[in-house]
């Protein structure tokens, strides 16, 4: 009897080491030994990721997986790893792989795949620079905006023995690369993990979506012009009460893209998008902006603004009065609040404020400390804006809490500073109250926290970091359950940031296991490891929540994970606990992970 032939669509990965036969020239038996624990670390994100290894051969592994997402995050998850195991090894002798991914309908003859779609993910792999990935535009496609990655189109490709062009792009790991000379935003988007699969609801009053303003000059540097304008606007709008204003975080995830206003509507759930664009020529600058309604996509409203570059936080008032007026035409004249917003002095100051926002948006431990210097650098260029003490606060809080680059208690006096200094500065900066209520949460003063989270809600009622620092506060002083609504309406404002996404489903799985409610900690846990594998938090409700389950054998090895993917965060957590977490909540914590296995 012929043996059976399967059909079905798949996603393909195929991998090789790059330069793999110089390597094995130089030294086989050093490589064979590099190879052996780079297959390891392949091997087990190829299962962690529910992947299915079909074909290996010397140095190349092929490999099929059940969703596009599943694959894509594997294959920047060994990239990473991979790079990791690399860093100690001169760069001669770096063992790189390179990847290919292409989502395509194969044919499955016992185990192996095979058909025109494996020959494709090849070709995509040939394509790929050392650590690098390349993607088919059916994989692009489907990814949309829920990858944490950005795009590079690299265009059609003819590659052997294809006869159709192949159209390819080329991955970034980072969410939101910098602009480089003549590329603009043409790298795409930094696209957040947050994406919801059905279009969400409408609120019941007026709402606008503020995506990042486009780059028109052919200098890269205006970037941060244009990203500075609409963080402002945003700002400005959200301290209305009678509107709803999605957060930056979330409206920046379309930057450089071409997305239509209906899916923009549909995903954010919003009636109105602002967009605009600025081009500056010496020291005159073009700004232009339009109101569309998203749903039908007419325009409400657009308008030119030539001005001197100076008058910049002028343009910046007069859009954001005319939205107000124009969604919003109930509000009276007496609630415009042009003069809540206190500009810096400089444009030099807010210049470098906003580089420090970009790197800060990166979330990584060099981009932090990037982010460290240009908002100290604002501070230095004008000591009486706010914003660059409070992002300077944000900075290191990041290092010291999330990557474990600054001493703890150190870091917690200056962040307390930093954001009181601030709201020295400027009363009326909500940001700034929201982060002087996240300074008292990590203080351990969980009651003067919910204090300053009301007092910028009060100010600025879309606030998202407000919404999400009062939900944290009550969570961690023994009111999950309030805690848990004030979280949901955070992500409600803020619904497609990546990294706001772990946070939240982190804070969610932490208050669900303070519930005892651990089959919910459990999903949640989950599904924060699956947006952001390589943050430790929720590895540890997860393992502690399986360990109250009595699924001991699940637990023992997500302690282990618990422990690996950040030893200095599990120790700081667990082994020495942390002053925002109440002794009796710190010891329900300690009981799951014994009955996980720990032993400590």
């Amino acid at each position: 009897m012929a043996e059976r032939v399967e059909r079905r669509l798949t996603t393909i990965l195929a991998a090789d080491v790059a330069g793999y036969s110089r390597l094995m020239r130089a030294d086989e038996d050093d490589t064979l030994a590099a190879l052996t624990a780079c297959r390891a670390i392949v091997d087990g994100l190829i299962a962690e990721h529910r992947g299915r290894i079909a074909n290996t051969a010397g140095d190349s592994v092929l490999a099929e997986f059940p969703s596009v997402a599943e694959g894509l995050s594997c294959a920047l998850a060994i990239q990473g790893e991979i790079a990791k195991q690399a860093e100690p090894v001169s760069p001669d002798r770096q063992m790189r792989f390179r990847i290919g991914l292409h989502l395509g309908d194969v044919m499955i003859k016992g185990g192996d795949l095979l058909g025109d779609p494996v020959n494709v993910a090849a070709r995509l792999q040939a394509l790929a620079e050392p650590g690098g990935i390349c993607v088919s535009a059916a994989v692009r496609e489907h990814v949309g905006t829920r990858a944490a990655a950005a795009f590079a189109d690299a265009g059609a490709q003819q590659v052997k023995n294809i006869a159709d062009p192949v159209h390819v792009f080329r991955v970034d790991p980072r969410p939101n690369p910098p602009p480089q000379a003549g590329e603009g935003a043409a790298l795409g988007a930094r696209v957040g993990a947050a994406a919801a699969p059905a279009p969400l609801p409408l609120p019941d009053k007026p709402s606008v979506a503020v995506l990042p303003f486009t780059n028109m000059s052919a200098d890269p540097e205006q970037e941060f012009f244009a990203d500075g304008i609409a963080e402002d606007v945003i700002t400005a709008l959200s301290h209305y009460p009678s509107l709803f204003v999605i957060a930056r975080n979330s409206s920046f995830t379309y930057k450089g893209r071409t997305v239509d206003m209906k899916e923009i509507g549909r995903e954010l759930g919003v009636r109105y998008v602002l967009e605009g664009g600025l081009r500056k020529s010496g020291n005159r600058i073009r700004v232009t902006a339009q109101l569309v309604e998203a749903e039908t996509g007419n325009h409400i409203w657009a308008e030119r603004y030539d001005r001197d570059v100076a008058d910049i936080f002028t343009v910046q008032d007069e859009i954001t009065e005319a939205v107000t007026i124009t969604v919003a035409p109930a509000i009276a004249d007496a609630e415009l609040r042009r003069a809540i917003r206190k500009p810096p002095g400089t444009l030099d100051a807010w210049a470098a404020y906003q580089r420090g926002l970009w790197h800060l948006s990166v979330f990584s431990p060099d981009d932090t400390a990037l982010a460290e210097k240009f908002f100290t650098h604002a501070i230095q260029l004008d000591p009486t804006f706010a914003g660059g003490y409070r992002g300077l606060a944000v900075a290191q809080y990041r290092a010291a809490v999330v990557f474990q680059k600054q001493g703890l208690s150190e870091a917690l006096s200056s962040i307390g500073a930093l954001a009181r200094r601030a709201i020295a500065l400027d009363g009326s900066d909500a940001a700034s109250r929201s982060f002087l209520s996240w300074a008292f949460h990590l203080e351990g003063d969980q009651e003067r926290a919910i204090v300053e989270a009301e007092r910028a809600l009060a100010l600025s009622p879309n606030l998202a970091s407000a919404h999400r620092n009062l939900g944290t506060a009550l969570l961690l002083s023994g009111r999950p359950r309030e805690g848990l609504a004030l979280l949901e309406a955070s992500n409600r404002l803020d619904p497609r940031d990546q990294h706001g996404l772990h946070n939240h489903l982190n804070r969610v799985a932490t208050a669900s296991y303070f519930l005892r409610e651990y089959e919910a900690a459990v999903e949640a846990a989950q599904r924060a490891i699956r947006a952001f594998p390589d943050f430790p938090g929720p590895y540890r409700w997860l393992a502690a929540a399986l360990g109250q389950l009595g699924r001991a054998a699940e637990a023992k090895e997500v302690l282990e994970k618990a422990i690996s993917v950040s030893p200095g965060a599990f120790d700081m957590y667990v082994r020495k606990g942390v002053p925002w977490m109440r002794p009796e909540d710190h010891a329900h914590m300690l009981e799951g992970l014994h009955k996980a296995g720990w032993e400590g």
